[in-house]
């Protein structure tokens, strides 16, 4: 499935899955922008900080079932694994060039 996710969203799952914090930060731009259900955090140290307890530190891992690319972004309809949350999600993007602007976090 990873094949179909288009660029800049495919290397971040990649970093996601593999646990790797820097690759998961510099997938953001500067004023990125994470919505997790309704819970905004912007700019790198706060998506570090709400990171650091609920995504690559609750050693998550997304496995992708579902891919579709708009003129707006990409969602990445995903099984969500981790030692904080579980369960089927949803992972809109909004890119920005090579960065994600954006990332919302529903239920899939």
């Amino acid at each position: 499935m990873s094949e179909n996710i288009p660029e800049p969203v495919a290397s971040f799952v990649a970093g996601v899955n593999e646990h790797d914090e820097r690759a998961f930060l510099d997938a953001f731009t500067e004023d990125g922008v994470v919505d997790d259900w309704g819970r905004e955090f912007q700019g790198r140290e706060a998506i570090k900080r709400w990171s650091d307890k609920e995504f690559i530190g609750a050693r998550g891992v997304l496995t992708p079932r579902s891919v579709e690319t708009t003129d707006d972004g990409v969602t990445v309809i995903g099984d969500w694994r981790s030692e904080y949350a579980n369960g089927l999600s949803s992972f809109a993007f909004t890119v920005d060039g090579d960065r994600i602007a954006r990332m919302t976090i529903r239920e899939g």
